[in-house]
């Protein structure tokens, strides 16, 4: 998969014009997909289970909001990052977890229920959490539209999975024998994005140097590590590390790109973190998915 999404990547940064059919709008429709294939593995005893247990969730959400903006200001000043890449880079670190965590949380058997329910209250903290944590880093306010947010995880998370675990109970022989095919949709749908991202947002990922590049790879990379040893902290069993560490490693880097467009329009180079994030976070997470699910208690 890694190999896959990296050469869909190269090929969207050298020729964009080959992907740009994939229109930018389509990204929900993807990932609502994914969702869907996804609640046809799950039951519902999966999502009691996470009721159950709700310091798991706690213990992950803190580490989101902690780890990630922390990681992202600190990385930022110790590469002298000028300050719009440093406002794109803190708006990454300040943003939710993305939906591609719980993929990828599924594709290297973690808790899947355990990521979808961190993701989900993520998603509806973040229009308090994020405005804060980003004044509070860069003394500047970020406008959050909060409907629109919490509308954005109903549609691609809450609806494709329910109705995803009720096509599963109703016709439960049926989705079995397609559940080996859903990886290979999975896939499709994140080259699909990467795609998308990277091709659109091109011109500006090839000026702003290698430096960039360098701050990404290490706030993911030391936010998997952050998040699978808390995990280890806390004594979690091991498909919950792969959980935690998966949540807190990965971004809703879509949104960041969204807010640095709408909340410093003046600083044109602040959305090339979150586009740069999208495109490696989703290679990374796809060897890190690759290397776990190899890895069983």
């Amino acid at each position: 998969m890694a190999g896959i999404v990296l050469l869909i990547a190269v090929l969207a940064l050298l020729l964009p014009k080959t992907c740009m059919w994939i229109q930018t709008g389509w990204v929900t429709y993807l990932l609502m997909i994914v969702m869907f294939g996804m609640g046809t593995t799950m039951k519902l005893s999966d999502f009691l289970i996470v009721l159950k247990r709700p310091r798991d969730v706690v213990i992950g959400c803190l580490a989101q909001f902690i780890v990630m903006p922390l990681l992202a200001f600190f990385l930022g000043k110790l590469f002298g990052l000028d300050n719009e890449l440093l406002v794109g880079v803190v708006l990454v670190g300040t943003c939710p977890g993305g939906t591609s965590s719980n993929v990828i949380t599924y594709l290297s058997k973690g808790d899947t229920a355990l990521s979808v329910g961190m993701t989900s209250i993520n998603t509806l903290l973040a229009p308090f959490l994020t405005p804060l944590l980003t004044y509070f880093y860069l003394r500047a306010t970020v406008s959050v539209d909060i409907m629109s947010m919490f509308v954005s995880i109903v549609q691609v998370v809450i609806i494709p999975i329910t109705l995803g675990l009720l096509i599963n109970r109703l016709f439960g022989s049926i989705t079995r024998r397609i559940n080996d095919a859903l990886p290979a949709v999975s896939v499709t749908a994140i080259c699909l994005i990467v795609a998308s991202v990277v091709s659109h947002n091109s011109e500006k990922i090839l000026s702003t140097g290698l430096v960039v590049f360098a701050v990404v790879v290490l706030h993911n990379l030391l936010g998997y590590l952050c998040g699978y040893l808390i995990g280890v902290l806390f004594q979690m069993d091991l498909p919950r590390k792969k959980a935690i560490a998966i949540e807190v490693g990965m971004q809703n880097s879509g949104l960041a790109t969204t807010l640095a467009g709408s909340a410093f329009p003046d600083l044109t180079m602040a959305t090339v973190p979150g586009a740069v994030f999208s495109v490696w976070h989703n290679i990374s997470g796809a060897v890190l998915a690759g290397f776990l699910n190899k890895k069983q208690p």
